[in-house]
Parts: structure tokens; C-alpha cells; sequence
């Protein structure tokens, strides 16, 4: 195995979903666990401009210079379809990446929420989904994953919004953890929490004696 596998992650990027923020359940309880045990780690989870060109142009300057072999991805449902885009840069051809629910088709899929839009966090925070958005999504689309075993899908057969079967069919060539109920949102998120901070590099500490 080589060194770069062995290497620990010094930097994680979390991406929210559709109508969702920083504020999300999933987003806070990781920025939780690095405050209580990686606090070296950099952590970033920016709030995703509705326009998916503009969310690349953002993530683009905000990950320009983070390390090539010790950096990873976390992505929840359009969050999870942009970690699959980023996987493919260049920067992040050495990252692991962790697909929570992951968006297969988002520019099908959203077609019917073209208009006003609330976030789930917080209905006041309103934002406008524009036609033009569902094309920037075609052209960012990664049909396949160059190296797939670096992917970690979690996939929710309980899954109201998406269909599980499309994100295993999208998926299976990498890992895949699929749970048998759960939600979108897998509100049961504590329960896998240490085995994918394991896939990224992160290591739990185990409690002092």
C-alpha cells in the first residue's frame, strides 16, 4: 500500500443538498465531530449559490490550494452528484469521497422545482431556481468515475425522494453501503458516522482509559 493511501486527510469538504445549508444535520454533527476530535483538520462547508456553474466557480477558489494527497469529499443527494464532479478534477483525483444519497440525475430531477425555493433550515431563506441551472447540470454531469474505488455511496432503500435502485445501479462499481430503511436525510446518520470517517482517512480516537 502506498504512502498516499496510508496518509492521514489534513483537509474535508462537505456539500450540502438542494434546499439545503451549512445548518443541515449531517453538515453540523461533522463540523461537531472535527471540533471534538480533528480539530487540525481544515474544514469547510460553504452555503451552495443555486447555480451549479457558480458552485464550481466556488468551490474552485475555495479548494485551489488544498493538498493534492491528503484531501476529501462529502456530499448529501445534489451535495453527493457535485462530490462526484469534483472527484474528477485534478486536485482531487487522489481524494476519497463519501456519497450520502447521492443525486444521480439532478438536471431531470429539479426540472419540476424550477421557480421560488425555501431552504429546509429556514423557510424565510429564499432563493430563485432558474431554467438556466438544469443545462449547467448536464455539462458538469461525470457519466463515469475513473476510479470508482474511491467512492463510498450510502444508499437508503428508505428513500422518499430519490430511487435507491438508480444510485446503486450509478454506483456499483465502487463501495457501496446500503442500508436497508432509513430516509434522505438518513436521520440515522450517528450510526455510520465512524465507519465513514474510517473510508476518509479520518481516525476516530478511541476514549482514554
Amino acid at each position: 500500500m502506498s504512502s498516499i493511501q496510508d496518509s492521514c486527510t489534513t483537509h474535508l469538504l462537505y456539500l450540502h443538498g438542494f434546499r439545503s445549508s451549512p445548518r443541515s444535520a449531517k453538515a453540523l454533527r461533522m463540523r461537531e465531530w472535527v471540533a471534538q476530535h480533528r480539530r487540525d483538520l481544515v474544514f469547510a462547508c460553504p452555503q451552495l449559490p443555486p447555480s451549479p456553474a457558480e458552485a464550481m466557480d466556488l468551490l474552485e477558489t475555495l479548494t485551489r490550494d488544498w493538498p493534492h494527497d491528503t484531501s476529501a469529499l462529502m456530499g448529501s443527494s445534489l451535495g453527493g452528484f457535485y462530490a462526484t464532479v469534483l472527484a474528477e478534477w485534478p486536485r482531487f483525483q487522489q481524494s476519497r469521497a463519501v456519497l450520502l444519497n447521492p443525486a444521480v440525475d439532478p438536471a431531470r430531477d429539479l426540472e419540476k422545482h424550477i421557480g421560488e425555493q425555501s431552504c429546509w433550515q429556514d423557510p424565510q431563506d429564499r432563493f430563485f431556481f432558474k431554467a438556466e441551472f438544469i443545462e449547467q447540470l448536464r455539462q458538469i454531469r461525470v457519466p463515469n468515475s475513473s476510479a470508482p474505488q474511491r467512492l463510498l455511496a450510502v444508499v437508503a432503500k428508505g428513500d422518499e425522494v430519490l430511487d435507491w435502485r438508480e444510485m446503486h445501479a450509478r454506483y456499483q462499481a465502487g463501495r457501496i453501503s446500503l442500508l436497508e430503511g432509513s430516509d434522505h436525510g438518513l436521520s440515522d446518520f450517528e450510526d455510520y458516522l465512524a465507519d465513514l470517517c474510517q473510508f476518509l482517512r479520518l481516525p476516530v480516537p478511541h476514549p482514554q482509559p
